[in-house]
């Protein structure tokens, strides 16, 4: 057989195949096809969009391109970027020093809360109630607590016990962060037990069972079975916890109220990022959203796995 031949078999053999993939296709795959296509169009389009505007000029590249297309060369520029990181680098370190602990915070001590409510020897009638106000408090939303966070606050003297703090250098506007922490932890705790309560209640009963039989305390077998497995769950509230109290503008605005503090953190600074006189800067800002995202998408790229295993758990 010659080679013109072979090629022609192989041809048809490959255009047999397709046929076959295209007949066994039917009208619900290519619909469900067809729909997540659109669904991840609509969904990866604002960032796309967002992406080239940070590279263009502002105002001539943002109004003479198109919103979805990059720049050419005459509007591109990275100034923008290194604009946005140098203004927004101070407000990322102060973000991160409340985050980060209350983030941990919330996390353990909702892992003490359920594993409590899961294991511990109580009286139904006991839990119930208990259990029902960590749900009702999931349902309180940010702006409810506002006023009543804000004069709390202010009759708590926050700045004199952390006095010698103070003494040593730290500026008294990081009082503000010591709140948001505070605050961030008490408002995070019980989504955090009902997400770890949800998992704690697949743990084997007869493990636990046999650690009690062996002499294992409460707090041991905590210790020593149930938080060792709580990776998975752990890595779930993490991520979740850290991407809301990073992201959070509100209490940030009640607590430390200025952009020009020095306790400011990324949300307060990007919330005015490229206003001017002149008009809005919106490569400046679109730049500065993307800086301000990274800590969650690291945080996000750390954690997949374990995220991954605990949502399917």
């Amino acid at each position: 057989m010659s080679d013109a031949q072979s090629t022609d078999s192989e041809q048809s053999g490959a255009l047999a195949g397709v046929r076959e993939d295209l007949a066994g296709l039917d009208g619900y795959r290519v619909a469900l096809y067809a729909t997540v296509l659109g669904l991840t169009a609509f969904y990866l389009t604002p960032i796309e969009s967002g992406l080239v505007t940070a590279f263009k000029t502002n105002p001539e590249g943002v109004s003479s391109t198109l919103p979805f297309a990059p720049p050419p060369g005459e509007f591109f520029t990275l100034e923008k970027w290194q604009t946005a990181i140098s203004a927004l680098g101070r407000g990322m370190v102060n973000s991160a020093l409340y985050a980060v602990p209350a983030t941990i915070i919330s996390a353990l001590l909702g892992s003490f809360a359920a594993y409590g409510l899961t294991q511990a020897d109580w009286k139904a009638r006991y839990k119930a109630p208990i259990l029902a106000l960590f749900v009702a408090a999931i349902f309180i939303p940010y702006q409810a607590v506002l006023v009543p966070l804000s004069q709390f606050w202010g009759t708590v003297p926050l700045a004199e016990v952390l006095a010698p703090v103070w003494a040593v250098g730290v500026p008294r506007a990081y009082t503000g962060v010591v709140e948001l922490i505070i605050t961030h932890v008490a408002y995070g705790i019980p989504i955090c037990m009902v997400l770890f309560r949800g998992y704690y209640t697949t743990v084997s009963e007869e493990m636990i069972e046999a650690a009690r039989l062996d002499g294992a305390t409460f707090a041991r077998v905590y210790r020593r079975i149930v938080f060792p497995i709580s990776t998975p769950m752990f890595a779930v509230v993490l991520i979740y916890q850290f991407t809301q109290i990073w992201n959070d503008l509100l209490f940030a605005l009640i607590l430390v109220s200025t952009e020009s503090s020095p306790a400011a953190p990324v949300v307060l600074i990007l919330a005015g990022l490229g206003e001017s006189q002149e008009g809005q800067d919106f490569a400046l800002r679109m730049a500065g959203a993307f800086v301000a995202a990274l800590p969650t998408l690291i945080v996000y790229i750390l954690f997949g796995d374990e995220f991954a295993e605990g949502v399917a758990t």
